[in-house]
């Protein structure tokens, strides 16, 4: 296999200097090392640790306020100025191949710009998910979540790849915008997989690159008031901005429905204030959403056919529960 191009591993930290270090130990041991690694911390409440610091080979920047995960991972792209974009979350220890097979997969697939990490759960018991699904009632989650993990085979599509361990290639990214600040964090990777559908580009799971995830480390875990607010906005957002007019005129109802179950839910959970107000907030930053709708459907070169043969029509039940 030729050389690859350059490369550069983009982790946003927040809180999580633990969690980085053992990160960052998993990227020495890579079998591949053509990378440069770059760190933005959002203004963590403790400065870095010495040996992070001082950690060979490392870019270490720090902001003097939380900037998001969104818009920390555009500003690393636009830094490190590399062809290729590796996002990475903190709380993740690539296996030490995983970088050496999204290398040979750009390379088999050239035609592809987009590739996406097989994610496990930190016991090694069951898949923490294998890239995004997106069903057209906007509900999404991470295929494969909490199931058995089975042999890697060949790289597959799915809709979208997971931000947690993400490859894009750098001049793709940028040309649809990067990830969207008004999000935040949470399902800004699935509206950058969404946008990038439009244009008609294809996202690669690469199963036999594998990495360890625990998750929700930076924000108290899934289901804190944090992640289920911005998330539950985050998730009108993300159906507005992208579904073409037709498909969203006739899957509407269904986006009701999928409202009203999730704030039924959340209300199980004593979260219904919290629900609430994600829901408020997404409608009051509806029409900001729709002046970024007419922009990303100008460019959109997919059929709705295409569209939809990578979505989801029936997803299960359990689904709604988490």
């Amino acid at each position: 296999m030729p050389n690859p191009p350059d490369h550069a591993v983009l982790i946003v930290n927040y809180n999580s200097w633990g969690h980085l270090r053992r990160c960052l130990r998993a990227l020495d041991l890579q079998t591949l090392r053509s990378f440069n690694v770059y760190v933005l911390d959002n203004a963590s409440d403790e400065p870095p640790p010495e040996d992070i610091v001082a950690w060979p080979g490392l870019h270490l920047t720090r902001q003097d306020r939380n900037l998001g995960f969104a818009a920390g991972c555009n500003l690393l792209a636009k830094t490190a100025g590399a062809s290729w974009s590796i996002f990475l979350n903190p709380d993740t220890q690539p296996e030490p191949d995983w970088f050496e097979r999204l290398c040979r997969a750009s390379h088999h697939h050239p035609d592809h710009s987009v590739f996406s990490s097989r994610l496990i759960q930190p016991d090694a018991s069951s898949l923490d998910g294998e890239g995004d699904c997106y069903h057209i009632s906007g509900l999404f989650w991470r295929c494969g979540h909490g199931m058995r993990i089975r042999p890697a085979g060949p790289p597959r599509e799915v809709f979208s790849a997971s931000g947690a361990a993400a490859m894009i290639r750098t001049s793709v990214f940028l040309q649809v915008g990067g990830f969207d600040e008004d999000f935040f964090c949470y399902v800004e990777d699935v509206d950058l997989g969404f946008r990038l559908r439009l244009r008609g580009e294809v996202c690669l799971l690469v199963p036999d690159a594998t990495v360890v995830h625990e998750g929700a480390v930076t924000s108290g875990g899934h289901r804190s008031s944090f992640a289920t607010y911005h998330g539950h906005r985050n998730l009108v957002w993300c159906y507005f901005k992208n579904m073409p007019m037709l498909l969203l005129i006739l899957t509407m109802p269904l986006h009701l429905v999928l409202n009203l179950i999730t704030l039924v839910v959340l209300a199980s959970r004593g979260q219904l204030k919290t629900g609430f107000e994600a829901k408020r907030d997404a409608l009051r930053g509806l029409p900001r959403m729709w002046r970024k709708r007419r922009a990303i459907h100008e460019s959109r070169r997919v059929r709705i056919l295409d569209l939809l043969g990578a979505m989801q029509i029936l997803p299960r039940w359990r689904r709604f529960r988490r």
